[in-house]
């Protein structure tokens, strides 16, 4: 751990936080601290910032109640700049959406930017939208029983390529079987946030646990 003394603030006092949801990875908002506003975000564990337009400390969810619940502050190599882990309320950015990051200027033909949650929304998409030819479509008008089917079948799939010892062949089947089992999610309403929560908690059961291994 650092301390507030070693980050480099600007002629203006501020520093840069780039804030971050913990959970989906994605970027919500660019705003600046200075030391004051830091140090309340670290004792309070809600986001404070320095609204350079008003010249004042600006707690974030004050008014609108969006606050954001601190999990990490990182600072960068050159100690200029800091990275904010955060698990949000509400929406990041004033206009009311998501993040304030909401407007493509440029995307490559050449490169795909895949995520699960990017796959998840298209799952969903297919569901409340059904396209003529679609596979997941197609599974969602068959309904429950054919989706358990299928995550039956692939993950049998999994078992035997795992136990031919074949690498690329289980990566292949483990692929099918997540992606069937997030249309099972989609047809459940079990969001990606959900299970990441359901992970997390037993991450912590599983440290408890081996801590009290370690001590008998």
């Amino acid at each position: 751990m650092i301390d507030i003394s070693a980050l480099k603030f600007d002629a203006q006092g501020l520093i840069p936080a780039i804030v971050v949801d913990a959970v989906t990875k994605r970027v919500l908002t660019l705003a600046y601290m200075n030391e004051e506003s830091l140090r309340i975000s670290m004792e309070r564990e809600l986001t404070c910032f320095w609204s350079r337009s008003r010249q004042e400390l600006w707690l974030k969810g004050e008014t609108s109640g969006n606050y954001q619940h601190i999990v990490s502050i990182t600072a960068d190599c050159d100690g200029d700049a800091l990275v904010v882990m955060v698990e949000p309320e509400g929406p990041a950015c004033h206009l009311g959406t998501e993040s304030c990051f909401e407007y493509p200027l440029f995307h490559s033909e050449n490169r795909n930017e895949f995520s699960y949650r990017g796959l998840m929304k298209l799952i969903e998409g297919r569901k409340t939208d059904k396209k003529a030819g679609s596979y997941t479509t197609y599974l969602f008008e068959k309904g429950m029983d054919k989706i358990l089917k299928k995550v039956g079948e692939e993950s049998t799939e999994v078992i035997v390529a795992a136990k031919n010892n074949d690498k690329a062949e289980t990566i292949y089947e483990i692929a099918d079987l997540a992606y069937h089992v997030m249309v099972l999610m989609t047809e459940m309403g079990i969001s990606l946030e959900d299970i990441h929560r359901e992970l997390a908690s037993r991450h912590v059961i599983d440290h408890k646990v081996k801590q009290e291994k370690m001590t008998k």
